[in-house]
């Protein structure tokens, strides 16, 4: 149980995520997106699981109008008070993302900060579907990916800890089968000793079950990069970048 209050805990948290994923990714991400898949202003972008909407915002401040879904309170109200601050064209939408049922069509869906892996193989399909099913004719999907089979296995370890400020982060990681999956237990201790106990599954996916379960739901994997647009994946790398396209 929570010794901390939960806006504290919420904000050494997105500290934490700053640290894993700096702000400058983040705008090399965006930049690769917009010439690669000839996104306009005007053009619409899905970003399902957005976090804090740091695509979202970048997106938008190119002109493109983004739906932000995301199923925590903290992500969309951040999201909409930076919208009303700087008039920007993004409609942030707080709900269950895997019931979700988009009435628009995209040119582009993203799912982005390893978020694709918190989902069990039925759900993935699920959100597949909703995706293919909102996406224009040759529209494209990109998953961000560091839990894909190919990475994880070389990658993986027991335990880890980290540092934020004078917060100390302590990770304990299980390798699990049927379904393969990571399970961590992440621990917030305080300098005075208080804590906060996080728990999050990532299930495992190969490339070859990734691009089975999009072939399922009417998706093509294109390509997979380790650095968007410019450096194909390659066994271990770190991080993966799935684009696939509507068949």
């Amino acid at each position: 149980m929570s010794n901390i209050n939960d806006s504290y805990f919420d904000g050494i948290y997105k500290e934490l995520w700053r640290t894993i994923i700096p702000d400058i990714l983040t705008v090399k991400e965006v930049d690769f997106m917009i010439p690669y898949f000839n996104l306009q202003p005007g053009q619409k972008v899905l970003d399902l699981m957005c976090g804090y909407g740091r695509h979202s915002i970048g997106l938008a401040k190119k002109g493109i109008k983004v739906t932000a879904v995301d199923n925590l309170d903290a992500y969309i109200n951040e999201i909409n008070d930076i919208v009303a601050k700087e008039h920007l064209p993004v409609k942030a939408i707080k709900t269950d993302v895997i019931s979700y049922l988009p009435t628009e069509k995209y040119e582009l869906a993203i799912c982005m900060g390893n978020s694709f892996n918190f989902f069990k193989e039925a759900d993935a399909l699920k959100l597949l579907t909703t995706i293919s099913s909102c996406l224009q004719p040759g529209g494209h999907l990109l998953i961000n990916s560091w839990s894909i089979a190919e990475i994880a296995y070389k990658n993986f370890i027991s335990s880890n800890s980290s540092q934020v400020g004078d917060v100390q982060f302590k990770n304990e990681l299980k390798f699990l089968l049927h379904p393969t999956r990571i399970e961590t237990e992440s621990t917030m201790i305080t300098p005075d000793g208080k804590s906060e106990i996080k728990a999050g599954v990532d299930y495992i996916y190969s490339l070859n079950e990734m691009e089975k379960m999009m072939n399922q739901t009417g998706l093509l994997l294109k390509e997979v990069y380790s650095i968007p647009g410019r450096k194909k994946f390659t066994l271990g790398e770190p991080r993966a970048y799935l684009v696939a396209e509507k068949k």
